[in-house]
């Protein structure tokens, strides 16, 4: 009976141990496993940068497949000729000749300011002897016509100064530029002899009213007279 019983209780204990003994190494492969995961974890990252870094490296010193196909150069290539956009010679030389010089016409305008209207007549003069063209012609003439018409000027005519401007109006050149005091001078002078008609005209109409009036007053005085005649006349 005894020899039964130990014999029972050691096939436990046996099982027992086996049992443990299979529960530690579960559980010893468990953790190994546990530590391989955690290492490739912690490798991952530095496997990657190691990777990406041979890859970069392979790229750089590796050329193309075009470069290794490309011929070599063997001559002196042709230098392709350069085209400058630049303007031409002769425009630029029309350009510079068809620009006025306002040269004198300022120093008249500056004289003429000063209250000095003998000299910017004479600027004036010059600067249509200078440029010898229609456009500067017609330009001087305004300038001295606006001269005349002044009252305080020495060279003050009125009746020439409506003349000029009265023969130089239809002659400006179409399209061509003007300075700009040049153009407020000729509205001076086309007011001046708008004013300047207009007071001609009030002045005959005056001398008009005025023979009517002596005549008026003449045949009243003449009224009056025969009137203090017959008073006499009469008893």
């Amino acid at each position: 009976m005894r020899t039964l019983r130990w014999g029972v209780w050691g096939e436990l204990w046996v099982f027992g141990r086996v049992r443990i003994a299979h529960r530690m190494r579960y559980t010893r492969c468990l953790t190994d496993l546990l530590e391989d995961i955690a290492l490739h974890v912690i490798r991952l990252p530095s496997l990657a940068a190691v990777t990406l870094a041979l890859l970069l490296q392979a790229c750089t010193t590796t050329p193309p497949a075009g470069d290794v196909a490309a011929e070599p150069i063997t001559g002196p290539q042709p230098v392709p000729e350069l085209t400058l956009n630049l303007p031409q010679q002769e425009d630029s030389t029309c350009a510079a000749q068809n620009q006025t010089d306002y040269t004198f016409l300022e120093k008249g305008f500056t004289a003429l300011a000063a209250g000095d209207h003998s000299e910017a007549v004479q600027y004036f003069q010059r600067y249509q002897r200078l440029e010898s063209s229609p456009q500067a012609g017609w330009e001087a003439g305004i300038a001295v016509a606006y001269v005349g018409m002044l009252p305080h000027s020495p060279l003050y005519d009125p009746q020439a100064a409506r003349k000029s401007y009265s023969s130089l109006k239809g002659r400006q050149v179409e399209g061509a530029p003007v300075h700009e005091k040049i153009l407020l001078m000729r509205d001076s002078l086309e007011i001046f002899v708008t004013l300047s008609w207009q007071n001609h005209q009030l002045r005959a109409d005056n001398v008009v009213l005025e023979e009517e009036v002596a005549k008026r007053e003449e045949a009243l005085k003449r009224l009056r007279e025969l009137a203090l005649g017959q008073k006499g006349v009469k008893p």
